[in-house]
């Protein structure tokens, strides 16, 4: 089965996929993992995207696509496997169906947008044990203090709201519009067209889960 995941950064995506990976034993593909391995190996496409890299520029669509596949040819994808953070905006989908790389299950976990920035502002890390606590949900039992060893907790800079906010638009601006390119995609019955999946990203984790099972098989 090979499948993408869309959703906005705090949606859930990381968690979900480490089940859908898990239970249908599919690789988790990420481009960040693609361009390290490709860099380390030495290869043609890893040396170009290590001089892009070096230089401080954006590795281009061709790079990643080239990445890309390569890495679905390998062994372990023969069973299908899991896009994370990949194709990020409509060029890169277009490359990806121009190439005739297709999807069976496009899923989109939605979340407004002000959920996400509750969860994610909410957020306090002991940052020596990686223990995470949340103001709201599972807060520690004296505030702003880590329930192990009284030190104090911290807020990442990435969940500062400012942060969060900036971040939601980017997604908005350059990932969102993919949904309604998938839905006009899977509507149309073409060759190649994937199942759109829209699933409540505000239930909990488990009740996501058994939605995606559900709806999977």
């Amino acid at each position: 089965m090979r499948i993408m995941l869309l959703g906005a950064p705090g949606a859930g995506k990381g968690t979900q996929a480490s089940f859908i990976r898990d239970h249908y034993g599919i690789p988790q593909i990420s481009t960040g993992d693609m361009l390290r391995a490709a860099v380390q190996a030495g290869s043609a496409l890893g040396m170009a995207a290590r001089k892009v890299m070096e230089s401080g520029g954006l590795v281009s669509d061709d790079i990643i696509l080239g990445l890309v596949q390569a890495r679905i040819v390998e062994a372990d994808c023969q069973r299908g496997f899991l896009f994370d953070g990949f194709p990020r905006t409509l060029p890169q989908a277009d490359a990806l169906k121009q190439a005739q790389i297709y999807l069976d299950v496009v899923i989109d976990i939605q979340v407004p947008d002000e959920d996400i920035i509750e969860r994610l502002s909410g957020r306090r890390i002991h940052q020596p044990s990686g223990r995470v606590y949340h103001v709201r949900h599972s807060p520690p039992r004296v505030s702003d203090r880590d329930d192990i060893t009284g030190e104090s907790l911290v807020q990442r800079d990435d969940d500062r709201e400012a942060i969060i906010r900036n971040r939601l638009d980017v997604y908005h601006a350059q990932t969102r519009p993919l949904v309604a390119y998938y839905e006009a995609w899977s509507r149309s019955g073409e060759t190649g067209a994937p199942r759109l999946i829209q699933v409540d990203g505000t239930q909990s984790v488990d009740a996501v889960r058994q939605q995606l099972q559900q709806v999977l098989g």
